[in-house]
Parts: C-alpha cells; structure tokens; sequence
C-alpha cells in the first residue's frame, strides 16, 4: 500500500481535472438517485387512476434525469480516465527515462522480457487503480451513502433485511478477486518467461536456422505457451464462478423486498411506488456491492505493480554525475589527452581482475594499436574511458580532468565507439548513420554520404534501390557483417569526436578494404585522438604506440618496429600472421 503513495506526485500533477471529475460524480449520481423516485411516483399515480398528461411530465422528467446523468457520466471520464491515461503515459516515460540511464550492472542481471512485462502489465496495474479504481471508489460511495439514506427514509427495516445479502456479494468479489491476484501473478511470470524466449529467438533467427532448431524451438515455445494457456484457464476458471454467484444475491435481495416490502404495502405503511422505487434502488446498489471487492483487488494488483516499478526507478545508477562533477568543463575543453594511472578493474562479484596496474598516456593526435589474445581486458580497457564502467583503483585522465569531475554527457560527446558487435535500428541507413549527431532534425546528407565514403560503406549503399533511404532490418539483418561494421564506423565519424575508439570493429572486412577506410581515417583523425583493437597486425602497425595486453598487465609496448625487434609475444604473434598469409597466398 505505501508504495501507492509514490502517485501522490503525479495525482496532484492532475489536480484540477480530479476535482472536476469528483464535482461530476455528484452531479451524475444524484440525479441518478432521484430517477427510481420519480419511477415510484408514476407508480403510485398510476395505481389511483392517474391522467395522460401526469404520465408524460413523469416520462419526461425520468428522461430528463437520465440525460443529465448520462451528460455527467460522460463528463467524469473525459476528466478522471482521461488523467488515468496522461498518469499512465508520465509513469512509462519516467521508467523509460530512467532505464536509459541505468549502468550496464544493471542489464547483466535482467532479461529484456522482465523489464518489458515491467513496462506493460505492471503499469497497466497502476493505472486501472490510478482510472477505474479512484473513479469508482468515490462514484460507490458517493452513491451508497446517497441510496442508503434515500431508503432508510422510506422503510429502514425493508432497508435492513433487503440489504442483507450484500455485503455477501463484495466478501465473494474480494475472494475472488484475491484467487485471481495469485493466479495472475503466476500468469505474468510465465508471460514475461514467453516474452523473454521470443524476443531472444528473434533476435537469433539466424543462429536458429544455420543449427537447424526450428522444431526445437517451436517445441520450447509451445511447451511454455502451454503452460501460459493452462494458467490462464485456472484463472478464468476462478472469474465464471463470481458472476453466478453475484446475480443469485441480487436475485435474493429483490425477493425479500417483494415479499416484506408487499407485507408493508398491505398493512398500508408502503406503496406499490415505494416497492417499485425499492427495487430500482437495490439494482443501482448492486454494483457499488462488486466494486467494493472490486476496488480492494485493483489495489492489491496495483501496489505489488507499483513496488516492483519503484524496485527499478529507485535503483540510482552506478555511474553518474555527483557532487563532484565540474560543470564547468565544456565539450571544447575536451582535446584528447588520455592518461591512465595505476588503473586496475574487476566487475561486480566477481574476485579477480581484468586489468591490473595500468600505466599508459595516450597523446593528442596519436594513434594507439591495442593488441592481445581473447580475455586479456582489451574492451574493458577502453570501455573505462567513457565510464561505461569505472575503474576498482586508480584514475584516468583526459586533458589533465579526471574523467569522474567531467559531466557524463560532455565526456560520452567527445567519444565516437564502433563496438565489436554493430548495432543497428531497423531505421534507414541515413538515420542510423546520422544517430550519433543527437536528431534527426539536423541530418546533413552530405555528411553522410561523406562519412560512407570514409568507412568504405558508400559504393555498397550506393548499389541498394533505395540507396540510404534503405531501411534496414532488426538489428540490420539486411546488411552482411562488413557492412554492419563500416556503417557503424560511419556513425561514430558523423559525430566529428575528439577521440575515436575502433574495438576490432574491422574484422569482418578484407584486408584490401581495411588498408583504404584506415588511410580515410587518418586524414579525418589529424589533430584527434584514436584508439584501435584488433586481432590483426596490419591493422595496428602504423600506430603511433602499440601495447599488448596480456594475464591483465601491459606486456610490451612500443612502435611496430620496436615490439618486431624484441622478439616477444608481439613479434611471435606477427610471425604468425605473416606465415598464415603467405599459405593463404600459395
């Protein structure tokens, strides 16, 4: 229930529309109220022998009440529903915000199908409590007390034996609705379980198919939406037993009126209108009954809904901006020096680490070649530099700031990443190009055509129908691995960054093509900072510096040259090649 209090904000966001909303379920439910008395009026004129004219200022009246309540109804969800929408819109907006700014901590540990069932039935939750269950909370008392007190003054013991049954009907609403909260709990655990499985074979279609595991995974699939439809039978099985069980009630309660409030009506102390107006009553006091119980379920869906989205919006993220942050640190200050100092790192639980000691300066406008075999800490070195993750001990420096005082956004804007993996929107090529400018409003085409030019992407695009209007698939399917690869170099150059990070991201290219987009890229990098890991020798032996990394420690380090001549790993590693090469060539 307190986490329920977190709406306050955003209820008084909406004030003025609320209270409106609460001045039209007055206006609604007490013409509404007057209607069954109106209805005992004609009956009772009728049984005296009433003239046509009564009759029709009678009907009249009745269709008068009716069009103003229906008027006010109406009026109530154009406020109260409406807020529940705009609450329900700030609310996803506030926990997609938020999610965008959460560490990489954070996603290691949760699939994307739970974080999307957050996102949907979870919010969901929160607004049919936030709507339906504040409008009908007030609308059921409003017209409860308004009823009850319009028939305890026309027979307080008819009143009392006839509502009898009533409280019944919420007590089984409440129970009902208690079942159905754990059997919908398990429901949304297996559909965030069917969300996860399908979004993770969509998005490795290709892996699916290359194994042959179609039948394998439609199998998989069927067995968990299986077990899905089973829980959602269980659940519909517990929701059939409310509705019979509500109009016996009804039905019980309309009887004891006619048979009590007929007795009353031949003693003489009731009329036949009274008994009409009786039974129009309960009918009107028959759904404030299974809202009641109603209510009270939609707020025990909503609060757990609720804690669970503030389990995430109160997580703060890992790396931020603090109080130590220097604002005043601008983009323009930032050229490119980078230095590491005594810089070591290990993830989160885990014990051992990646990167141990390390001591490297990085000049402006210089290159620097990052070779070593698998695991050795290559990414994670350079993932530091744009506090993807921050370093367990040490600093580093970029101009002379440490990368911790400089906003986060001007720091991350100095950088252009092309990560090992290439990412794409299933947007048009141009967009995906143009994404790392900030908006699409300020797309230049001739930037990117040429930027394309310099990551060797343009003579291919150029070849597409649509050339870079083309839309590409989820995640550009379309495109081969090379050209997933230069259209991400592509990205990270429209941004004009000061510092340039390459993270092997030229492996899926020949030789050929990598020693043109590298010439390309040192025309544009003049005066700016790059950083290059790869696998392949020929792809780092122009750096300006060169380090291999190896058990987590700078190994050796120099210009090819130098790293040639000593005879170490380096060279031992470009022996090989050389050979690998000469084979491939006979």
């Amino acid at each position: 229930m307190r986490s329920l209090l977190s709406l306050i904000p955003y209820f008084k966001k909406y004030k003025k529309k609320l209270l409106l909303g609460f001045i039209f379920i007055l206006f609604s439910i007490g013409a509404n109220s007057l209607y069954p008395l109106v209805i005992g009026a004609a009956v009772d004129d009728l049984s005296k022998g009433t003239h046509r004219y009564s009759l029709l200022v009678y009907a009249l009246t009745g269709i008068g009440l009716i069009i103003f309540s229906g008027i006010f109804l109406f009026l109530i969800r154009q406020n109260i529903i409406v807020v529940s929408r705009e609450i329900e819109n700030d609310l996803r907006h506030d926990f997609f915000s938020h999610l965008q700014y959460l560490s990489r901590s954070f996603y290691n540990t949760r699939s994307t199908g739970d974080i999307m069932a957050h996102a949907t039935n979870d919010i969901s939750n929160v607004r049919n409590f936030v709507g339906p269950g504040v409008m009908y909370s007030f609308q059921t008392l409003t017209r409860t007390l308004m009823t009850l007190f319009i028939l305890f003054s026309l027979s307080p013991s008819v009143t009392l034996l006839a509502l009898l049954p009533l409280p019944f009907m919420s007590y089984i609403v409440y129970k009902v609705g208690k079942l159905t909260f754990s059997r919908s709990r398990k429901v949304y655990e297996i559909f965030s379980d069917l969300t996860s499985k399908s979004q993770e074979i969509f998005s490795g279609i290709r892996v699916v198919k290359s194994y042959v595991r179609e039948e394998f995974e439609t199998n998989e699939f069927d067995r968990i939406s299986f077990d899905y439809q089973k829980k959602n039978l269980k659940l519909a099985k517990v929701q059939s037993f409310s509705f019979p069980m509500m109009f016996l009630l009804t039905s019980l309660s309309i009887i004891i009126v006619i048979y009590y409030g007929g007795n009353k009506v031949i003693e003489g102390s009731l009329s036949i209108g009274n008994i009409s107006s009786f039974i129009i009553y309960l009918g009107q006091l028959t759904w404030p009954m299974i809202a009641f119980g109603w209510i009270i379920n939609l707020v025990q869906r909503a609060a757990p809904s609720m804690q669970r989205l503030l389990n995430i919006t109160n997580i703060k993220p890992d790396i931020a901006d603090n109080e130590f942050t220097d604002s005043g640190i601008k983009e323009s200050d930032i050229k490119g020096d980078i230095e590491f100092r005594n810089v070591s790192f290990r993830y989160p639980l885990s014990g051992n680490f990646v990167l141990k000691n390390i001591n490297l300066r990085i000049r402006k406008g210089t290159t620097l070649g990052i070779i070593g075999q698998t695991g050795s800490g290559k990414s994670t070195l350079i993932n530091l530099i744009p506090r993807i993750w921050d370093a367990t001990e040490g600093n580093i420096f970029i101009d002379g700031y440490d990368i911790k005082k400089i906003p986060l956004n001007v720091l991350r804007n100095s950088i252009g990443i092309v990560p090992q993996e290439s990412f794409l929107f299933s947007d048009t090529i141009e967009k995906n190009i143009s994404y790392s400018a900030g908006t699409f409003s300020e797309v230049n085409r001739q930037d990117v055509i040429s930027n394309s030019r310099i990551a060797g992407l343009y003579k291919d695009v150029n070849n597409f129908p649509d050339k870079f209007d083309t839309v590409l698939g989820e995640r550009g399917i379309t495109l081969s691995g090379g050209q997933k690869q230069r259209t991400s170099i592509a990205r990270a150059i429209y941004k004009k960054p000061e510092i340039l990070i390459l993270d092997d991201s030229l492996s899926a290219v020949d030789t050929n093509t990598e020693e043109e987009i590298l010439q390309e890229l040192k025309k544009i990098m003049t005066d700016r900072t790059s950083i290059i890991i790869s696998h392949r020798i020929s792809t780092i032996k122009n750096a300006n510096n060169i380090i291999v990394l190896s058990n987590s420690v700078i190994k050796e380090e120099g210009t090819h040259n130098e790293l040639v001549s000593l005879g170490g790993i380096y060279s031992d590693i470009y022996k090989k090649q050389l050979l690998e090469e000469e084979i491939k060539d006979f």
